[in-house]
């Protein structure tokens, strides 16, 4: 069965510094791959090359089989699934740590944007599908709050399903509950579970260890641009094999993050 996410030799360098060396990964369908690492290991910016935000300098990506990292195809197609109408989907959404909300549109029209706006989705028929997935999230009486009425963690479970608007095929998580208090941490939490075992596709960077190993079927381990462990989450979070996965392990341990 061919991988949603086929990632090939992936090389980014930022000028003469190289950020991700060859990175060789695949998420098939209905799985949860997470990426750990400290900070500055590269999971963020081989999240941001995995959706076409950032170029890269060497290798492919490839969504469904189909290479979206040759520079002949623009990058809107390259984004999008064939087809017409509601049918050309976006592949791919990713949600990052800040919310970027639009602080001027209510929570209802933040997550009816894109598919009115990018997909043609009639207006009434976007804000039922909005209302639908904020209703998902546990946001079904603020849909017409505006950000600033929001706490951080509702503000990204309305980003969530911004991003589940689109329909994608694979969803992005960039480390989303890094900006937020540890109370609001677990809130965001439950709506990825609950994603989770509905069977998205995901591929997220997280500090949460413990959601990790409760939530992932893979977890792949960065340093230094470099994927140096990959392996069920009990193998590579409970018994890694390189020193190096031991020692950012036990600085998390210490920091109480892998319960």
């Amino acid at each position: 069965m061919t991988p949603v996410l086929q990632v090939e030799g992936l090389v980014k360098r930022y000028g003469a510094r190289p950020v991700l060396r060859g990175i060789d990964l695949a998420v098939d369908e209905h799985q949860v791959v997470a990426l750990i690492g400290a900070s500055g290991s590269g999971k963020s910016t081989l999240l941001r090359c995995v959706n076409l935000l950032d170029g890269i300098d060497d290798g492919r990506i490839l969504l469904d089989g189909v290479d979206i990292s040759d520079p002949r195809a623009d990058s809107r197609r390259r984004r999008n699934r064939p087809g017409g109408t509601v049918a050309a989907q976006k592949s791919m959404a990713i949600v990052f740590q800040a919310f970027n909300l639009f602080p001027h549109m209510t929570a209802l029209q933040n997550v009816a944007l894109a598919p009115r706006v990018v997909h043609g989705l009639p207006a009434a028929e976007a804000d039922e599908q909005a209302s639908e997935l904020l209703a998902r999230v546990g946001l079904a009486d603020l849909a017409d709050a505006h950000p600033d009425r929001l706490s951080g963690g509702q503000q990204q479970r309305v980003a969530i399903a911004r991003a589940l608007a689109v329909r994608p095929r694979l969803l992005l998580l960039d480390e989303i509950t890094s900006a937020l208090d540890p109370e609001l941490v677990g809130e965001v939490l439950a709506i990825v579970r609950e994603l989770a075992r509905g069977g998205a596709t995901i591929l997220m960077a997280t500090h949460e260890m413990g959601f990790a190993k409760q939530v992932a079927d893979r977890v792949c381990f960065l340093d230094d641009g470099v994927l140096l462990e990959s392996g069920p989450p009990e193998q590579v979070l409970g018994d890694p094999v390189q020193e190096r996965t031991r020692q950012v392990l036990a600085r998390v341990i210490a920091a109480g993050r892998l319960s």
